[in-house]
This record gives structure tokens, sequence and C-alpha cells, in this order.
């Protein structure tokens, strides 16, 4: 290509090959948020297997999809800072974005679904302290809370209502991260200080250990895995300096291809396996970003359909395990119903809950300083009697005098692009592959 990128909101030959990157960074997490559902399928209906592959493969689409989301927020949420380096109003949109969404799944969770589906009886279910905890422990994020009193407790995997929310509070890690960041000038003039504080999260991913179906060695802080923690911020902090570094980087497919042909190869080759923990993040964050910047402009124009990812994530599991209380048994069966069904919770998240609440925004705009208001120019119409008559629009073209333009029956309009809604697609969550929210000794191996 040999373009680079000067702005986060534009991409390589927009207008002309490619689509917007927010629309890109859109559909690459929709389609991460449906291999989440996809490999979900395995473990809730066969709680000995992590996912389509065997364990022993340490190979996962959704654990791949995990490391791109990751790296697409580090990305996105230092465009959303450096946009507007206010640090109470990046907090507030944070909050308008990871919240609401949040706290509609979990209080239909136990208000709704959890009455109609517990075994026990609805006085000993309302009267649980763990009803109404579920609702406030997992608003709280760092202190979440997967179960609720006897509901799927006859389905095969048991121990979570919701396990895919595990990874917010790691989100909400990394929106601290870059308000630190910021705050320091480290996503400006100071980018260097963001290279040692990719090796200090690299230094101990290979301490932590943690992998697909592995919480790895750190232990936990209230609910939040360290070790798992560690390794996500690595592609976060990725994310980041791609940013930072945008006017230098040049995103070429061909270097992602080859990345992820990297990983594969080092992950299954004996010698160098080890290091594939390492170039995973890299070929993941790396390759998101590149596909985003190069995402095919035919598929533009359909953004509304595809904004719903966040939902479609946290609505996964609830719903399948609806349908595994209803007696589906089959992983590739479950997986056909409930990724079509979690799709649609999550267009109606975004259409009655996210949506309504991102344009709350709307408050938050920063003030327009004396530099950004531009005087109008001023148009001096020449006397009347020295124009000729333009009869051009009778042909078909548009008259390039404002004046002229004025003379038209139907004058042309500029749409003002930016009054759309484009939203801080980061922000849309983040997949998990495996059941980490409980302890892997807890649930039985398949041996093979």
């Amino acid at each position: 290509m040999g373009e680079v990128l000067t702005r986060a909101d534009s991409s390589l030959g927009e207008g002309k090959r490619y689509a917007k990157i927010e629309t890109g960074f859109a559909w690459l997490r929709l389609i991460g948020a449906a291999l989440v559902v996809i490999e979900h399928s395995f473990p809730l209906v066969r709680p000995a297997e992590i996912g389509m592959f065997p364990e022993r493969w340490n190979l996962s689409p959704g654990y791949f999809a995990l490391m791109a989301f990751f790296a697409m927020s580090g990305y996105q949420i230092a465009d959303s800072w450096h946009r507007d380096a206010s640090w109470w109003r990046y907090l507030l949109k944070r909050a308008l974005r990871i919240w609401p969404p949040l706290l509609v799944v979990v209080m239909i969770s136990a208000f709704v679904i959890g009455p109609l589906v517990t075994v026990l009886s609805p006085a000993e279910y309302w009267r649980s302290h763990e009803t109404w905890g579920y609702v406030v422990n997992n608003a709280g994020l760092y202190t979440l809370q997967h179960t609720l009193p006897g509901v799927f407790a006859t389905n095969p995997f048991p121990w979570s209502v919701n396990g895919s929310i595990w990874t917010l509070p790691m989100e909400t890690t990394g929106y601290l991260i870059v308000l630190a960041a910021g705050l320091a000038g480290a996503l400006g003039k100071g980018r260097l200080a963001l290279f040692p504080v990719l090796a200090v999260f690299v230094v101990l991913d290979g301490f932590g250990q943690a992998r697909v179906g592995y919480n790895g060695v750190f232990g936990g802080l209230l609910s939040l895995p360290l070790a798992p923690l560690v390794t996500y911020m690595v592609p976060f902090v990725l994310g980041m300096i791609f940013f930072a570094y945008r006017d230098r980087i040049q995103f070429r497919p061909l270097v992602a291809y080859g990345l992820c042909a990297l990983y594969l190869i080092a992950n299954f080759t004996p010698p160098v396996e080890p290091a594939a923990r390492f170039v995973l993040p890299l070929a993941a964050g790396y390759g998101a970003v590149t596909w985003a910047h190069h995402w095919p402009r035919r598929l533009a124009g359909h953004d509304e359909w595809v904004y719903g990812s966040y939902g479609m994530y946290i609505w996964g599991m609830p719903v399948q395990q609806l349908y595994v209380l209803a007696g589906v048994r089959d992983p590739w069966l479950l997986m056909a119903v409930s990724v079509p069904t979690a799709y649609l919770a999550g267009l109606l998240s975004w259409r009655l809950v996210e949506k309504p609440t991102q344009q709350l925004r709307h408050y938050l705009r920063p003030p327009a300083g004396p530099s950004q208001e531009q005087p109008r120019p001023q148009v001096v119409k020449p006397r009347a009697e020295h124009r000729q008559p333009d009869r051009r629009h009778v042909l078909g073209v548009p008259p390039e005098h404002p004046a002229d333009q004025e003379r038209l029956p139907h004058p042309r309009r500029h749409v003002n692009q930016r009054r759309r809604y484009s939203g801080d697609l980061r922000d849309d969550v983040h997949g998990r592959v495996t059941p980490a929210w409980i302890d892997p000794s807890e649930v039985p191996r398949r041996v093979e």
C-alpha cells in the first residue's frame, strides 16, 4: 500500500476500496462474538471439553478472537482519549458503554429468567441473598457472581448463569491503563513509555502461564484472575501502541496473514511451542487492526445491523443455557440455534439499550474553543445586470458559484456525515472460549 494513517477514524483508500475503520471494527467484533458463542456450545453440554478442538492442541478460534477484541479495544479507547483528553468525560463515556447493557442482562437473568427456571420454590428464591447479590455484585464488575440459587442446576454446566461477563473486569482494567497513560502523556509525545509497559506485561505473562482452559499461577483478586488479566493486557497495550504510532505503522494484510501462519507453526512445533504464546497477541492484534483498515467497502452501509456484538456476547450464554435446559444436548445443534438467537438478542440490546444510552454522550461533548470556531466566508454576489443566465442546471451540471447555487430550485445539499452515530465501538466486548470463571480442577476432563 505505502499509505500511513493520520487519524484513527479514517481508513486506507476510504471512499474508494475500503470502508471506514469503525465499520471494520464493528464487523470483526460481531464475528468474534459469534465465535465465542460457537465455542461455548461445547463445554455447556460436555463440560469435559473446552472447545471445538482437543485441549492438547492449545488452539481456539474464540481465544484468538478474545486477543483481537482486546487489541481493538486498546486502539479505539486510546483514540477516544486522543479526541477528548478529559478524565471525567472519559470515565463517564466508559460507564455509559459498559454498564447499561450489563445491568439489563443481569437484572433480567435474576428477576425474570431465574424465577422461571429455578428448582427452588418462589419463596426460597426471593429470600435468598444470592438472588439480590447477583445484581449488586455483577454491577461492581470486580465482584462478579456467576450463580443464581437453583438456576440451571440440572444443566450439564451448572457453575455459571453467564460466564461470559468474566472478561469485563479486564476490559475495565484496560480503560484505567489508558486513563493513566493519557494523564502521563504516554499517548502523545511520550508514547515511547508504552513499550516498557508492554514489556512488563509480556514478562509477567511468561511467568503467569495462563492459556486456553488454564487460569495460570497468579491466583486472583476478588473475582479477577490475575494471570489471564496479564495475558489479555498484552494485546490491549499493543493496540494502544498501534494507535500511538499509526502515523508510522503500515498495516499490511500480507504481514497479518504471515503472523497468523507463524503462530500456527510455532503452536504445532514442539521445540518452539512455548514461543507461540508471545506470537499470538501480536498476530491477533496486528491482524484485527489491519483487517479493520482494509474492510471491503461493499460491506459498508449496514452498521446498524452489526453494532450488536456486545449484546450478543453478554446474552450468548444465558440463551445457550436456556436451550440446554430445554433439552438440547448436541453441541452442533446448540450452535445452530443459539448463534442466531444471540444475534437477535444483541441487536435488541443495541437498539433498545445501548443506542439510547450512547446518545447521552451528546451532553459530554467537549466545549468548543475559540480556535474551533471558524468564521463563515462571506459571499459577494455580483451585480444582477452583469450576470448571464445560467442554464447548466437544465443539463444536470451543478453550478460552482454559491450564488449560482442559490438560484436553483433544488440546490445541492451537503450531508454532514458526522451527525450519523458511529459509536465508540471498542467497547464492544469480548469473548472467551473456555469456562475460566471457575476453577478448572472442578470440571471433569475427558480421557483420550
